[in-house]
């Protein structure tokens, strides 16, 4: 257990500058508090001391506002971040390195008691605060998941996934860059491959009215009559452009 303990302390100094020592993250932080109450939940759970598990869960979650399942399993060096509001269901699989923010459900969309219901977060997760991952399906390693983003289909290995619902946005990454560690599951220069194609679109659809209007002039100048079309608004490529950054 103590190795683990220092191996939880070192990692969370590792990922939040605001960590100044052990003592400080020992006694100050509800996500290393609830992870140690988890290790004694489980540890109760797995040896059929059911009532045992979820009370030691109930004590957690009055403690830390942070409820984790006795029947999930976490992996090492897992840090929650703040923590407030966290939930993680019975069947949910943390790895190792995993990165959680407040306010994260890893929840599961069926009823099935028994089955694998709640996803499992590969090595080096991050989910940002806000985050919803639900169904029984794969985040991969190093996947990076946006804050408020809700994730219903697997995200791939050293991805980032945005949105509700969730798409990704970046992917295909070289295996270093997806180690990198990502604050919220923020990536820098990450942009959005929907709103690449809705600029794209709308500067076509300017540079196609320019050319309209371009060979609607040349038949006129060449004395070539056309009936009068009804006028419809002028398209601002500008304004909708700044719609969908």
């Amino acid at each position: 257990m103590f190795p683990k303990l220092r191996e939880d302390i070192k990692s969370i100094i590792e990922r939040d500058p605001a960590a100044r020592n052990a003592w400080e993250v020992m006694t100050c932080y509800p996500g290393f508090q609830a992870i140690m109450m988890h290790r004694w939940a489980h540890a109760c759970w797995v040896h059929d001391f059911k009532w045992l598990g979820r009370f030691i869960s109930y004590l957690a979650r009055i403690l830390t506002a942070i409820e984790i399942h006795p029947g999930a399993t976490i992996g090492r060096r897992v840090f929650i971040d703040h923590g407030f509001g966290v939930v993680i269901g019975e069947t949910a699989e943390v790895g190792d390195d995993c990165t959680i923010y407040q306010g994260v459900t890893l929840g599961g969309t069926t009823l099935h008691s028994g089955t694998k219901r709640h996803p499992t977060l590969e090595r080096g997760a991050i989910i940002g605060a806000g985050a919803k991952v639900l169904g029984a399906f794969t985040v991969g390693e190093y996947a990076k998941v946006g804050s408020n983003a809700v994730v219903i289909k697997p995200v791939p290995p050293g991805a980032t996934a945005v949105g509700n619902p969730a798409h990704i946005v970046q992917k295909d990454m070289s295996s270093r860059t997806a180690t990198l560690f990502s604050a919220y599951g923020v990536t820098p220069n990450g942009d959005d491959p929907l709103s690449k194609a809705l600029h794209g679109l709308i500067n076509h659809a300017a540079r196609q009215d320019e050319q309209m209007e371009r060979m609607m002039a040349t038949l006129k100048a060449a004395g070539i009559a056309c009936p009068r079309m009804p006028e419809c608004d002028k398209l601002d490529s500008a304004e909708l452009n700044k719609l969908v950054e």
